[in-house]
C-alpha cells in the first residue's frame, strides 16, 4: 500500500497530523536487563525506541521524546518506557499520577525541512540527544499493527519510609492499534550526549546500526489497563528515580557521587 496523499493533506499552520521520527538501535542486553525492574524480563531483542514528536494536546502542540526499550511482560513483548520528556507543564504531573506514564519537563526541536531533518532533547540544561538526517523518499507500509507499552504506577508512602508504599507498584499496560498512513526512510547521524539528567549516553549504549523514519499512523484503538502487581520488596531498587523518569537517580535526582 503507497503512501496516500490525501490522508496527509492538512491546512498551513494546522497542528495535527505532524509525523513522528521514530529512531531505532540495539543496544547490550545487560544495560536494558538493569533498567528493568522484577516483573519484566528482556526481549528477544534488545533495542531502544527514540519517538520525537510534536502532537496537540488539550487544543495545544506538545512537543515531546519517548525512550523506550524492548522487554516482555507475561511473556508478551512490548516496550518499557524509561523516559517521556514534554514541554508541557500541563500533562506532566496528571499523567504521571493517573497512569505512572514517567513525564518530566524537557525542551524538545523538531523540524523537518524540504529533505532536512533535526531533532535536539535538552533537560535541565543538558542536551542529551541530537539527530540530523535527510530524507531518502517514502518506504513500503507495513500492514496495521498493534503496540504494547508498559509503565509503571507506583507511590511511595508519605516521609520516606523504607520499604513501604501508598499504592505498590503495578504494571500499567497500554495496548494500541495502528493504521500506517505514511513511512518516509531517513538517514542521518544521532548523538547521545552525557547528562547527570537523561543518562542514555552511558546507560544505554549505541551498539550497532541506527534506523530512523518519519511515520503517521490512523489510531484505531487504544486502552490503559491496571495490570498485575509488581513484588514490592523486590522493586524498591527501583523506587529512586530521575525526576518522574525511571532513570535511576536518588529521591527524584541525578546519583550523585559520595
Amino acid at each position: 500500500m503507497a503512501n496516500d496523499p490525501e490522508l496527509l493533506r492538512i491546512d498551513p499552520g494546522e497542528i495535527g497530523g505532524w509525523p513522528i521520527l521514530r529512531i531505532e538501535y540495539p543496544t547490550d542486553p545487560k544495560r536494558i536487563a538493569a533498567l528493568l525492574p522484577p516483573g519484566l524480563e528482556p526481549a528477544e531483542s534488545s533495542n531502544v525506541h527514540l519517538s520525537i514528536y510534536n502532537v496537540p494536546v488539550s487544543d495545544e502542540p506538545e512537543y515531546g521524546v519517548v525512550v523506550k526499550v524492548d522487554a516482555s511482560y507475561r511473556g508478551v513483548e512490548g516496550g518499557y518506557a524509561v523516559a517521556y520528556g514534554i514541554d508541557q507543564e500541563s500533562a506532566v504531573y496528571i499523567s504521571k499520577d493517573t497512569n505512572g506514564q514517567p513525564k518530566f519537563l524537557a525542551e524538545i526541536e523538531y523540524f523537518r525541512n524540504g529533505d532536512v531533518v533535526r531533532a535536539r532533547c535538552t533537560h535541565h540544561g543538558y542536551t542529551f540527544l541530537e539527530f540530523k538526517g535527510k530524507t531518502q523518499g517514502h518506504a513500503p507500509l507495513p500492514e496495521a499493527f498493534t503496540d504494547r507499552d508498559y509503565w509503571i504506577k507506583v507511590s511511595r508512602a508519605v516521609g520516606f519510609a523504607e520499604k513501604s508504599y501508598d499504592f505498590p507498584p503495578h504494571v500499567v499496560v497500554v495496548k494500541a492499534e495502528y493504521q500506517p498512513v505514511h513511512r518516509v526512510d531517513v538517514k542521518g547521524e544521532l548523538r547521545l550526549l552525557e547528562s547527570p539528567w537523561d543518562p542514555i549516553a552511558e546507560l544505554l549504549p549505541i551498539r550497532g546500526e541506527i534506523r530512523a523514519q518519519l511515520t503517521l499512523d490512523r489510531s484505531i484503538s487504544r486502552s490503559i489497563t491496571l495490570e498485575g502487581a509488581l513484588d514490592p520488596d523486590a522493586f524498591w531498587p527501583h523506587v529512586d528515580t530521575i525526576g518522574s523518569s525511571r532513570w535511576p537517580g536518588t529521591r527524584g535526582g541525578p546519583k550523585r557521587s559520595a
